[in-house]
């Protein structure tokens, strides 16, 4: 078995994000690794029920059966371009994102995450 810990992060692809939700993850979880599965407007996606998630949800597996993950982060931020609604929107969207993959990853913690204007993270959901 790996002794590092990885965890798993659903974020966009914009690149202002990646930074921030790495080190925040790291830092909050103890995580020495993050396995970066991106989309442009990832919450967004996630959330819609006429999204096919068949590729996200394949890296998944591979992120939590090859390299023991634990841990899924879903993440949604200020200014994306790739799902252009509000702070409250994007947090529905985390939520429902997050309730959809609990079902289909029980045994792993799912956490939300929003990143600010700041790009400060905020655990919303968990």
């Amino acid at each position: 078995m790996n002794i590092n810990k990885f965890a798993t992060c659903l974020n966009c692809m914009d690149g202002r994000v990646q930074l921030p939700a790495i080190q925040w993850i790291s830092k909050n979880y103890g995580i020495d690794y993050v396995d970066m599965i991106t989309e442009a407007g990832m919450d967004g996606v996630l959330s819609n029920q006429e999204s096919d998630i068949t590729s996200i949800l394949m890296k998944i597996n591979i992120s939590l059966k090859k390299h023991g993950s634990e841990k899924i982060f879903i993440v949604g931020h200020f200014d994306c371009a790739g799902n252009l609604v509000d702070r409250e929107v994007h947090k529905k969207h985390i939520k429902l994102a997050v309730s959809k993959l609990k079902v289909l990853f029980s045994s792993s913690e799912i956490v939300g995450l929003w990143i600010s204007e700041n790009w400060e993270v905020e655990k919303i959901y968990i």
